[in-house]
């Protein structure tokens, strides 16, 4: 396996060397030629015998592209630096479609004339370069998949890893079912199921058969309907033209084709027993068919991916479950009311139930609470809690408190509701009352941004009410801020997701928004919409809730007011006024019910209360009866016996009146009583938060 020896070769040396060495060694001249190889070498390359003798390096290495070689080995006889491990990356002789790896080293020999030849020690390393290479790919496939909760950016994950590495071209299809989160039966998957595209990837760049997003089917039989029937994968090394199953996909027949793919990879997304979809591998650019190898790497890649998927999967159950909860604990609309027109936007975040909530909550006087609030976190957890806060709210807003002192009350609820929820429990919360006969509106916050509100003309209301503590955090301490509120007025209450997650920023966010307040010509439904177009142009992980109202005043012909002594016999004037004054609003209808109520509620600020005594009716939707006096003591019902004589004065009213109640301000307190104009039933208004008392057997009124 030699030719003629180069003059004055040392032998001694050499052959030790090349009857000893498992590896392949080629001896060459200055000329790079090559002059002797040992028997391993013809096995590195699958060449038979004597056809390297006498070439250079470059010519048998056939399919080897590395220009430096020989540049490198001519160094190595000038007394430069030995080549170690230099990589060379081609295919096997005569079969483009085998790729081969060969490491190849070049070290100087000297010998007794003192001139040096070279030797190359050739390494056929394909199987440890392969192997290397799908660790790698598996390596970079545990780093990028799993670091998201969403399918598609999983998918994409995937598909970033193995294109131009593992596959010209990928898909990543997944059950839709598991895209909205539902739970999946293990066993076969129906193929009429339809599937998500989440991904496609190509070295060329181009869009795949199916659009990603899109919604589609695999007809049946295909390697992709019997991968999701029996979740095993399949692998074809040679695709020809006349595969039987392509006869049933004649659209991805002709893509097949046009792309040239020759070898493909189909494997089942599994986990625990239930399919979620399926991952395929194509190959069209790189030569090689896949084999068993390929088919086993493509699996563990599967199994990496499906477990990120099932738990995207159950992400977005919990997440459609917690937007599901949050919406049922919202109010459906705002109720229809005289004092404002309200409209409400509630836009749920990507993470799910967010916590934030709005309300309007119709109140005496014909007064009207506005308020809106956001719980710290997201989740189920979060959501349940927003409904046990909100419901807290609007138990306190029917006591008819005032807005710093329903915000203290709230947050002793905060906090003692916290232990319940296992984890620190915070929430901010904006609560305002609108009184349409004064035209003010007072307010108070907890750790919650101010209102925005604007005249209707366009000039902006100073409404900077203080920001306390949140609530579940401090010491509960609240301070109001009162407002005179002109008619046509309109309001703006929001939580923090719909400004401080604008592209603009939070500061920029404000201004746009209040600046949007200012169109005169669009309705509420409009200027909400707007604001969310203009504010938020892309889905936010964070929900926003934006609550407007504008105002209206009541006109001072529907307000009627008195200032009585403190005397019994003035019940008997309170009833003549009432009778006049319904007269002139043409209730003349109501007037005995009526007259029974003004007179029991003079009675009883007369008999257990303290001057001054106010009687004040307004005509509203309803009819408001309310009697103000000095006393800030609190009526309650009891039972009365059959042989009292007197304590049923509230009792009469609760069973007259559609609701009633008391509220307290800073010179006493006011017992109001609500009668509806329709001659209907009494009925929940449509937000269901009235106070409802019970007549009949709840007798006897006083002060305690």
């Amino acid at each position: 396996m030699s030719g003629p020896k180069p003059e004055g070769l040392s032998t001694a040396v050499l052959e030790a060397l090349f009857t000893q060495a498992p590896q392949g060694l080629f001896l060459f001249d200055e000329d790079l030629r090559v002059v002797r190889y040992n028997p391993a070498a013809p096995g590195v390359r699958g060449l038979p015998p004597g056809t390297v003798l006498w070439h250079r390096l470059d010519e048998f290495a056939d399919g080897f592209d590395d220009p430096d070689l020989l540049r490198l080995s001519k160094q190595v006889l000038t007394g430069g630096e030995p080549v170690r491990d230099r990589l060379l990356r081609g295919h096997v002789p005569g079969d483009a479609r085998r790729e081969m790896t060969i490491s190849i080293s070049v070290f100087p020999v000297r010998l007794d004339d003192g001139s040096v030849l070279g030797v190359a020690v050739v390494q056929d390393v394909t199987e440890r370069r392969r192997a290397a290479d799908r660790l790698d790919i598996l390596h970079d496939a545990h780093r990028a998949i799993g670091t998201s909760l969403d399918i598609a950016t999983t998918a994409d994950a995937l598909a970033d890893v193995v294109v131009g590495r593992f596959a010209d071209a990928v898909t990543v299809d997944v059950l839709d079912d598991a895209h909205r989160g539902f739970q999946l039966n293990e066993g076969p998957v129906d193929a009429d199921i339809p599937l998500r595209r989440a991904a496609f990837r190509s070295v060329t760049g181009g869009h795949g058969l199916i659009e990603t997003g899109t919604l589609s089917t695999f007809p049946f039989p295909t390697p992709y309907t019997q991968s999701l029937l029996d979740s095993r994968p399949r692998l074809i090394t040679c695709l020809a033209a006349d595969e039987p199953w392509l006869a049933a996909d004649p659209d991805r027949a002709r893509r097949l084709s046009q792309e040239g793919v020759h070898s493909l990879i189909v494997t089942p997304l599994v986990v625990r027993g239930a399919a979620l979809g399926i991952v395929s591998y194509y190959r069209h650019r790189d030569a090689r068919p896949y084999d068993e190898e390929d088919l086993a790497l493509a699996s563990q890649l599967a199994q990496r991916t499906a477990l990120t998927i099932d738990n995207a999967r159950g992400y977005a159950r919990e997440r459609a479950v917690a937007t599901t909860l949050q919406r049922h604990l919202l109010p459906r609309t705002p109720p229809a009311l005289t004092a404002v027109e309200s409209e409400a936007l509630y836009l749920p975040g990507s993470l799910g139930g967010g916590g934030d909530w709005y309300d309007v909550i119709p109140l005496s006087g014909p007064r009207v609470a506005l308020t809106v609030g956001d719980v710290t976190g997201s989740g189920i957890e979060v959501a349940a809690a927003m409904g046990q806060i909100r419901t807290a709210l609007l138990a306190l807003a029917i006591r008819d408190i005032e807005p710093e002192e329903l915000l203290s009350c709230l947050h002793n609820i905060t906090v003692a509701l916290a232990p319940e929820t296992g984890e620190p429990l915070t929430a901010s919360c904006l609560y305002a009352v609108f009184d349409p006969v004064s035209r003010s509106c007072t307010a108070a916050s907890a750790g919650h941004a101010p209102p925005l509100a604007v005249t209707a003309v366009g000039d902006a209301i100073a409404f900077d009410v203080p920001v306390g503590p949140l609530l579940g955090t401090g010491t509960g301490a609240y301070e109001p801020l009162r407002s005179t509120v002109p008619d046509g007025s309109l309001l703006a209450l929001y939580t923090d997701g719909l400004v401080s997650a604008s592209p603009i920023g939070p500061a920029a966010a404000r201004e746009t928004l209040r600046r949007l307040l200012t169109q005169p010509d669009s309705t509420l439904r409009q200027l909400a919409d707007t604001a969310v177009y203009t504010l938020l142009p892309d889905r936010r992980e964070d929900d926003a809730v934006l609550l407007l109202a504008r105002t209206r005043g009541l006109d001072d012909d529907r307000v009627a007011q008195w200032t009585l002594p403190d005397d019994p016999a003035v019940v008997a004037t309170a009833r003549r006024l009432a009778d006049r004054q319904l007269a002139a609003w043409g209730l003349d209808e109501i007037s005995f019910t009526t007259e029974l109520i003004v007179s029991e509620l003079v009675t009883n600020a007369i008999r257990y209360g303290s001057g001054p005594i106010r009687l004040r009716m307004i005509h509203d939707r309803s009819l408001v009866c309310e009697v103000s006096d000095g006393s800030s003591t609190a009526p309650h019902l009891r039972h009365a016996r059959a042989s009292d004589e007197g304590g049923r004065g509230l009792a009469i009213v609760a069973e007259l009146a559609t609701r009633w109640g008391t509220r307290f301000g800073d010179r006493g307190k006011t017992i109001w009583s609500e009668q509806h104009l329709d001659n209907t039933e009494r009925t929940d208004t449509p937000s269901g938060r009235e106070l409802h008392q019970p007549g009949g057997t709840d007798t006897q009124s006083h002060h305690t």
